[in-house]
């Protein structure tokens, strides 16, 4: 059977991988602690759970709904943003997608040409690059200093007179990095000068920790916000990530451009999951706030303890998002590895914690670790990995070489 070139060049989603594996080793009765998937550990809130399934016994969910929508849905999200934003945005203007995840998807295929090039941050989640890639378009890779941060001086380095769309995840994936809203502004500037799509992943918006404040690209100014396209959803803020709703907002003749694609692709997303979307944006979002604040006890609590384990560094303390992003180049060798996806592999076979390469981020040397699990498994998969490396360590010490790794 031959593949298109297009399903060639694509890869696998390495954070699906390792969850995957690591699921797979739970059913086999081994006992892995997976941080390798960004999922919420807390159950969907009872008012979200209760609308869909009062959905569901008053009939309202065994049809079609347009593929952009249920209009009462993007009314629910449209009132979302401007309580959340100050920002307008009419129901024409808003399209519902199967996930954020979705959203993007669709976008890239809205924006990107064969050839067009999308300028990403360097890391970034692993799916802006497959989703380019799958578009016909080419990622540029936009280099950050130990901020993980671009700013328009990177950016001068980077551009090219191809480059059409450039997209901004603040709080970021994998590095919980958030951005300011003068820096935002200034990025935002400079895409509005070399006429340049802006893409505001916003998707970890509602979690941001420690008195730090979360700004998006469509608040720094009209002009700004008029060459952004917003994408958002409940996955992440709600603990909805198996009702996949995502939306995107942007310019009416853009969103046009996405109903076509979806109307032709997924169709509507799930009717009952719509519902229960309409509850979780019109709920007074004290149940978010709940989830934050465990997210940030978390945070508080093994982000000391991470920075003890022999051979990882942090640079700085996140900000929002769940994930921790280690440099781990140290580790590598104190274990007699040759990279950082060889310390992926150790760490899942002889400690029994799942992490992602953070080469899958476009940034190898590094690891990913979502503290999204509860906090009692997440102080003890870094006690795991703590005594493992120490344990290395004390081999080294009295000349041990190295460690089997089969």
């Amino acid at each position: 059977m031959k593949f298109s070139e297009r399903a060639m060049q694509v890869t696998p989603s390495a954070t699906v991988k390792v969850s995957n594996t690591a699921k797979a080793m739970i059913r086999q009765g081994i006992d892995v602690i997976n941080l390798g998937i960004g999922e919420p550990d807390f159950k969907t809130p009872k008012v979200i759970s209760d609308a869909a399934i009062s959905a569901i016994q008053a009939g309202k969910t065994s049809f079609y709904t347009p593929a952009s929508g249920l209009p009462q849905l993007k009314e629910a999200i449209a009132n979302r943003i401007k309580q959340d934003y100050g920002v307008i945005y009419p129901a024409d203007q808003i399209s519902v997608t199967s996930g954020a995840k979705m959203g993007l998807y669709v976008l890239m295929q809205a924006l990107v040409d064969q050839g067009t090039e999308v300028l990403l941050p360097k890391p970034s989640w692993v799916s802006y690059r497959q989703q380019v890639l799958l578009a016909g378009g080419k990622p540029v890779v936009v280099e950050t200093g130990d901020d993980f941060k671009i700013t328009p001086e990177t950016l001068d380095a980077a551009v090219t007179r191809n480059c059409k769309v450039l997209v901004i995840n603040s709080p970021q994936n994998p590095t919980g990095t958030v951005y300011s809203k003068d820096e935002l502004a200034a990025i935002g500037k400079w895409a509005v000068f070399h006429n340049i799509i802006l893409i505001a992943d916003d998707i970890y918006g509602k979690l941001v920790y420690n008195q730090n404040a979360f700004y998006s690209l469509v608040q720094a100014g009209d002009e700004i916000a008029a060459s952004t396209v917003l994408v958002n959803g409940v996955s992440k803020a709600y603990s909805m990530t198996g009702w996949r709703i995502g939306y995107v907002a942007g310019a009416p003749e853009l969103i046009s451009k996405v109903n076509s694609i979806l109307s032709h692709s997924t169709g509507n997303p799930a009717t009952v999951s719509q519902y229960a979307a309409i509850a979780a944006f019109e709920s007074d979002q004290s149940e978010v706030e709940t989830m934050r604040k465990a997210f940030e006890e978390r945070l508080n609590k093994i982000y000391p303890l991470v920075q003890e384990i022999p051979g990882f560094k942090l640079a700085a303390k996140p900000q929002g998002a769940f994930y921790l992003f280690p440099n781990v180049e140290e580790a590598v060798k104190l274990a007699g590895l040759n990279s950082s996806a060889e310390l992926v592999d150790v760490l899942l076979k002889k400690a029994h914690v799942a992490v992602v390469d953070g080469d899958a981020f476009g940034m190898s040397g590094y690891l990913r670790l979502s503290y999204a699990a509860s906090l009692e498994n997440l102080l003890t998969a870094v006690e795991r990995i703590t005594k493992f490396m120490n344990q290395f360590l004390q081999k080294q010490t009295s000349g041990g070489i190295g460690i089997e790794t089969d």
